[in-house]
């Protein structure tokens, strides 16, 4: 063995010296060209030796057994692919279920809905703080009739459908689930996920409405509920997707997500709930950024680490407790405006980092989303991309193909020991609600963000398209998505019509019976369905629970 070792340390040795040069203090450090986006060092060449401290049992194992390094499935995407989304909504409910209809059409696997930012807020279309907004990111929803027009002609018994919506995600899913029992459908049929993850709006997005401990005592409601009657619906989705895009590291991303999802759990465990009956739905989401093999073992790191916090910190007993499943979405940041043609490139590179790494489930951007929207040409082309890697490139035939690489554990064990540290230092400062008062996941991110800019700026990282390989003609233009310029004015006389036609004081004893759960310790879910089955808007339903929750305001950090 110590013949083996010192045969690799001379191999290195040769290298250095054979490709870079003998003399190697006579040339300019070029550390900024060696590094991952994360500003993390790269070696030049990797062998046993750095591995040397890796226990292959306990750390990696086989794929489908624990600590699940490898992959939460012990035949991966052999028996089944991971499910093909594309994140889809803009303008009105009409013209998202026509997109919505013609992605199914091309192969689609499951929904993902994209909600407008008033929706996001907690605002009807017609409020005054709207105006301007309708339609603009995602699809308006301001009442059950717009959810019933969403999923038209759509079965929800025999399609998976996540939604991405954090403050007002409980008054959204109760219109899903009044629609389900409107058309019949039982809800232990549904699946689907709910993002439901508040704790990184205070993070990264900043899309919160109320403090964080009635906003948690919220999530833990839709906990409590799912796991008694929406076996197959995912919960929470604990996002480190935005957190990314906000200009955290790969490390960063991982640490602050497992720190979300963790605090879950606890309150969770505080309602009294039992780890194993709500656990297993517990997914996560993450960004698929440009640095390949750090992607990868990002979310290698993470199932190993989500794995060990759930069964040896939290006690779960019941395996599917310990599996991290998530969805992948490439990254919008990454995006350029410059040469839209590229980001086909860099999306197909990212989502087979993504696939790679294991996900279940897997959204490709379109090229055009630094531009606009995307358009219907776009967004079949970013599904074709997911197809092609599936279909045609191999990398599903078998389990982790890369696993043993000696980069990749390396990097994955080296994310593992980061993520870890920010634990420790999160548990110094009393938590995640402490850590969220300090100010330390905006500082954190804040300074990644920086340092990597400067580098973009300094031209010591290249963007292809806008500091390196610019046009000097103009740019080629690409179709982009024009929404119908009536949509607004649709979306206006629905809701007035509604408020004229519905049952105005069954609305009105509804939400005062949401008024008085909230101001108690029930779970809101039973009387918020109420509300939807009543014709509440989303506007007034949220109004109730500003009245009795208050409003959060970030604190100022100097």
């Amino acid at each position: 063995m110590q013949r083996d070792h010192d045969n690799l340390r001379a191999y290195q040795g040769r290298w250095e010296r054979e490709t870079l040069g003998a003399n190697l203090s006579s040339r300019p450090e070029r550390k900024d060209k060696f590094t991952t986006i994360s500003g993390k060092a790269v070696k030049g060449v990797y062998t046993p030796l750095d591995n040397a401290e890796l226990d292959y049992e306990r750390d990696l194992a086989n794929p489908g057994d624990y600590p699940f390094t490898r992959g939460i499935h012990a035949t991966g995407y052999r028996s089944r692919p991971w499910t093909l989304r594309i994140f889809a909504g803009f303008g009105g409910a009409e013209e998202t279920n026509a997109r919505y209809k013609y992605l199914i059409e091309r192969g689609n696997m499951g929904l993902s809905v994209a909600f407008d930012l008033p929706t996001l807020m907690g605002y009807d279309s017609d409020a005054p703080e709207a105006t301007g907004e309708f339609g603009k990111c995602g699809v308006a929803v301001s009442c059950l009739r717009d959810m019933e027009i969403l999923f038209d002609g759509i079965p929800l018994d025999q399609i998976s459908t996540s939604m991405t919506i954090n403050s007002p995600a409980p008054i959204i899913w109760a219109y899903y689930i009044a629609l389900a029992q409107k058309r019949g459908i039982p809800l232990d049929q549904l699946r689907g996920t709910l993002q439901n993850d508040i704790l990184k709006e205070y993070i990264a997005q900043k899309e919160y409405i109320f403090p964080p401990k009635p906003s948690m005592r919220l999530v833990t409601d839709t906990v409590e509920y799912a796991s008694r009657l929406l076996p197959n619906w995912n919960s929470i989705s604990v996002s480190g997707y935005h957190i990314r895009e906000a200009g955290s590291t790969a490390a960063q991303e991982v640490a602050f997500t497992l720190l979300d999802g963790m605090e879950y759990v606890r309150w969770a465990l505080e309602r009294g709930l039992d780890v194993d009956a709500f656990a297993p739905r517990i997914s996560f989401f993450f960004n698929a950024h440009n640095d390949f093999f750090e992607e990868i073992a990002k979310y290698r790191a993470a199932r190993r680490i989500w794995a060990r916090q759930m069964r040896e910190s939290f006690g779960a007993k019941d395996p599917r407790s310990w599996l991290m499943r998530f969805h992948t979405q490439t990254a919008g940041v990454s995006l350029t405006a410059q040469q839209p043609e590229v980001n086909l490139i860099r999306v197909a590179i990212q989502a087979l980092a993504g696939v790679l790494g294991g996900t279940q489930s897997l959204h490709t951007n379109s090229m055009d989303e630094a531009l606009a929207l995307p358009s219907e040409h776009a967004a079949t082309l970013a599904m074709r991309t997911q197809q092609v890697i599936l279909e045609e490139s191999g990398v599903a035939n078998t389990v982790d193909p890369l696993g043993g690489s000696y980069f990749v554990e390396v990097l994955t064990d080296e994310i593992e020991a980061e993520v870890n540290d920010y634990f420790r230092r999160v548990a110094d400062l009393g938590g995640v609600l402490a850590a969220l008062d300090a100010g330390f996941f905006m500082s954190e991110i804040a300074e990644a963000s920086y340092r990597y800019s400067r580098e973009v700026e300094a031209g010591e990282r290249g963007i292809v398209g806008v500091n390196k390989y610019a046009e000097s003609q103009a740019e080629a233009k690409i179709p982009i998505l024009k929404m119908d310029p009536q949509g607004y004015e649709r979306q206006a006389a629905r809701l007035a019509r509604l408020r004229r036609e519905r049952d105005n004081e069954k609305t009105v004893r509804t939400l005062d019976a949401l008024r008085q759960a909230c101001r108690g310790e029930d779970n809101v879910m039973p009387h918020l369905i109420a509300c939807a089955e009543a014709e509440a808007t989303l506007g007034e339903t949220v109004d109730v629970m500003r009245e009795v929750f208050g409003v959060y305001e970030e604190p100022l950090i100097v």
